[in-house]
């Protein structure tokens, strides 16, 4: 196979792969009703003048499914924590200890539980566009390479198998998540 072509298909895996990846990102972020600190992930703290991530000026765990702990290694972050948590409009009600900021994680109603499946989907929907795109983008590649008819073709049926295996994944991690999503 023409080195030409290799590259252009190795490039659209690559970029099909980042469609995967950024999926897996956004459906981590899309609770599930089980406390997960990736959940605080988007949380900035006034730390030293700067906005800072919550992870990088506090430990945060997960004592058990419906509890998110954060221990901040100053005390005296303690309030500003608490209020970055509630400015973040994730719908946590954040309660201070004196030691820790503790969230209680709210178990989901069936009415949430459809909007995040609508959510999952359309967040599966903008990557199975992206892969599309990296398929389009590879098509008008290999139809511009000075190759024969032949060549193009297989290198065409290539990157729909690719595609289609893509595709494939994405529905895949649609479906988990959905499951995960409706579990009660």
């Amino acid at each position: 196979m023409d080195e030409e072509v290799k590259f252009i298909l190795e490039t659209t895996r690559e970029g099909m792969d980042a469609a995967i990846d950024h999926l897996e990102k956004a459906f981590v972020k899309i609770r599930a009703g089980k406390a997960n600190p990736s959940m605080l992930s988007s949380v900035m703290v006034e730390y030293y003048g700067s906005q800072t991530p919550l992870s990088q000026v506090s430990n945060i765990n997960t004592p058990d499914a419906r509890t998110i702990s954060v221990q901040p290694w100053e005390k005296s972050l303690l309030q500003e924590i608490e209020t970055a948590i509630m400015h973040a409009n994730l719908g946590f009600n954040p309660m201070n200890n004196g030691e820790m900021v503790i969230i209680n994680v709210p178990p989901l109603t069936e009415e949430r539980r459809v909007d995040l499946v609508k959510q999952a989907r359309a967040e599966a929907e903008e990557a199975k566009i992206s892969v599309r795109s990296a398929r389009q983008e590879a098509n008008k590649e290999i139809k511009i390479l000075d190759i024969s008819e032949d060549r193009e073709k297989n290198a065409e049926i290539d990157i729909q198998e690719m595609t289609d295996t893509f595709s494939n994944k994405i529905d895949s991690l649609l479906e988990a998540k959905e499951a995960e999503i409706m579990k009660v």
